[in-house]
């Protein structure tokens, strides 16, 4: 009996996969790009100047120029950084001190923007985008990615909802799941090299292997904490 109970718990939790990934794309959100700031609390008031930190990170990448918010006009558009965001939470990172060799925590606020817009406000200020979209009649070519760092629903969800939402995805198949990573088939437009980038500079996955030693995977990704 115990192999057939089996059986049917991998084809349940295929099914609950499967269903979870058609609500995703049926409920999907514009692609985002990523940004932090360190903050000492919560409050509202840090959060505001840690949201036009968060997005000035996200210029700076993007344009390539560190010294880019030295234009007036880009700070300006920074400063709105409220008209961008989608959702923001917190993650407290810990460290050791080099100095002393005491252990530390710093809390950091990570906002996720909407990169359309982001990509509009840029162009806008005569600013080339990195990772701008692949053309509509780029072909697609599917590929297999591994993606760890999945540790509950809400980091499926995550993960799987990025992918929904990323500009270059055309479809996302979750094929297996295992300790802490899914395995997925993804029809990407551009090429997967240009994908791989394109996700490295928004942050929601880091790319850890392009080229895997591994049968049957094309990639391996880490979700960012």
């Amino acid at each position: 009996m115990k192999p057939v109970i089996c059986r049917r718990a991998r084809l349940l939790l295929a099914g609950v996969l499967m269903a979870m990934l058609a609500c995703l794309q049926a409920a999907a959100a514009p692609a985002t790009y990523s940004g932090e700031a360190p903050v000492t609390s919560q409050s509202e008031a840090e959060r505001a100047g840690a949201l036009k930190s968060a997005l000035a990170d996200v210029v700076i990448r993007l344009s390539g120029d560190p010294g880019i918010l030295a234009r007036a006009e880009v700070a300006k558009a920074v400063a709105d950084a409220d008209k961008y965001v989608l959702q923001y939470r917190y993650r407290r990172d810990s460290g050791i001190d080099e100095t002393s060799g005491a252990a530390t925590t710093r809390l950091m606020l990570v906002a996720e923007f909407d990169s359309s817009a982001v990509d509009r406000m840029l162009a806008g200020l005569g600013l080339a985008v990195a990772g701008a979209a692949a053309p509509v009649d780029a072909t697609p070519v599917e590929r297999r990615i591994w993606i760890s760092g999945i540790h509950s629903a809400e980091d499926y969800a995550r993960g799987m909802g990025y992918l929904a939402r990323q500009s270059l995805v055309r479809q996302a198949w979750p094929l297996e799941a295992r300790g802490d990573g899914i395995l997925v088939r993804l029809s990407v437009a551009g090429g997967l090299d240009r994908w791989l980038a394109a996700v490295d500079g928004e942050g929601v996955l880091r790319v850890n292997s392009a080229s895997p030693p591994l049968d049957g995977i094309d990639a391996t990704l880490i979700l960012s904490p």
